[in-house]
């Protein structure tokens, strides 16, 4: 079913320099299936789909299944960071709020 990440997952973001840094997580009392499901479905792709303004950027994916979750770092997106403030969010606070706002294909039963 179509419907915003944010229904499965929780997320913190946050910046270092011109990087920014997406943590989202399956919380407690969700299924197991749940986070095999986000650890298989994002890939660097997936989130280049999510988020087309990191089409030409870097990024690292650090999977962390005993958290229940994954770590992205978006290498650039801030530009010279904070100071340069070139982005609708320099310091990146609320990408982890909009990548959960995207409309992604979750499969029945992970969500209650």
């Amino acid at each position: 079913m179509k419907r915003p990440l944010g229904d499965l997952v929780y997320a913190r973001s946050g910046d270092k320099g011109g990087d920014a840094n997406i943590g989202l997580w399956v919380p407690a009392g969700r299924p197991d299936e749940a986070v095999d499901w986000l650890l298989r479905t994002v890939t660097v792709d997936w989130v280049r789909e999510l988020l087309p303004e990191t089409v030409d950027l870097e990024m690292d994916l650090v999977p962390l299944p005993n958290l229940r979750g994954i770590n992205i770092v978006i290498h650039g997106i801030l530009g010279a960071g904070v100071a340069e403030g070139v982005r609708f969010d320099p310091q990146a606070k609320a990408l982890g709020e909009w990548i959960r706002s995207r409309y992604v294909d979750i499969p029945d039963g992970l969500v209650s």
